[in-house]
């Protein structure tokens, strides 16, 4: 588990992650366009076509990422977070229409193989590509230790693909100088197959966010954990948790003794919302208090009680 960070450093790693994105497939778009027009290889245009695809969707993220930034207004109380699982959403869509669209350039040409040309610079330019790649992967995963952010983990997911389309055309490339015309369109379609699997992947996480999927259990359980440690505290059910673009929404009750002034209790509530968001800095918790005697344990079976 990575260790907590600011709103405002999550915030600037997320603009980070998304302009670089953004960046590297212009210059990935432009470097597989020279390279396709010069090789005719349709292991290339779909890398190219991924790569289009990759730039439409970074920028579908950086604009989703910056109105989830976006504070809460009159009409949006809980935050604008979800624009980043709608941001998913969007790529898983334009991730499968470029494998389909592969899928078929792929089988036209199976049908009718053609020469590669220009074989060193479709090599030079894959080489490029797989560099630039890695490069975005890093600065990616160091974005999504930090943030857990739900839009880059779909970005970097395509990126990945991109990494083994981009090995995969070497090899193609490679096999075609020995005579295996057939070989490129062979990996075109496990290529596009493969893009097809991974639009699934970031659809179904991003499904997940829309729904308000529990928080992991192992955060569920730090949770319980924290409330259970405060002293005053005699039991919690209830917990119910969500995942809102950088917000985790937490919601429970904690039970305490019957007598407690409601000053006091109210005190209790504070302590231990506070110790909740010095572990988890980007929640928003809501804590409802219930005096003991009111608990009925036979209709809680989820219940947590101090030993």
């Amino acid at each position: 588990m990575s260790n907590p960070i600011s709103r405002a450093e999550s915030e600037r790693l997320l603009k980070l992650a998304t302009r670089a994105s953004v960046t590297t497939a212009v210059i990935l778009i432009i470097a597989k366009l020279i390279a396709y027009w010069q090789t005719d290889s349709v292991s290339i245009l779909a890398s190219l076509v991924d790569s289009l695809m990759d730039a439409v969707a970074s920028i579908i993220n950086l604009l989703a990422v910056a109105y989830a930034l976006a504070p809460p207004d009159e009409e949006h109380r809980y935050g604008h977070g979800k624009a980043e699982s709608l941001a998913g959403m969007a790529q898983a869509t334009f991730i499968a229409g470029s494998g389909l669209f592969l899928i078929v350039e792929a089988i036209q040409r199976l049908l009718n193989p053609q020469p590669i040309e220009a074989f060193n610079i479709g090599m030079g330019v894959m080489i490029f590509s797989m560099i630039a790649t890695l490069i975005l992967l890093s600065i990616q995963r160091h974005v999504i230790i930090r943030t857990n952010s739900s839009a880059i983990r779909a970005d970097a997911l395509h990126y990945k693909t991109d990494l083994f389309t981009n090995a995969a055309i070497i090899v193609a490339l490679l096999l075609s100088q020995f005579g295996w015309l057939g070989i490129d369109p062979l990996f075109a379609l496990a290529i596009a197959a493969y893009i097809l699997y991974s639009s699934w992947e970031i659809g179904s996480e991003a499904v997940h966010d829309l729904l308000d999927r529990e928080l992991p259990a192992e955060k569920r359980q730090q949770i319980v954990d924290i409330a259970k440690k405060h002293p005053d505290v005699r039991g919690m059910h209830d917990l119910r948790t969500r995942l809102s673009g950088r917000t985790e929404f937490i919601q429970m009750h904690i039970e305490l003794d019957d007598e407690l002034p409601l000053i006091e209790a109210h005190e209790i509530a504070d302590q231990v919302e506070d110790e909740i968001i010095k572990a988890i800095p980007t929640a928003d918790v809501v804590i409802h208090l219930d005096p003991v005697s009111t608990v009925d344990l036979e209709t809680l079976p989820l219940f947590k009680r101090n030993d």
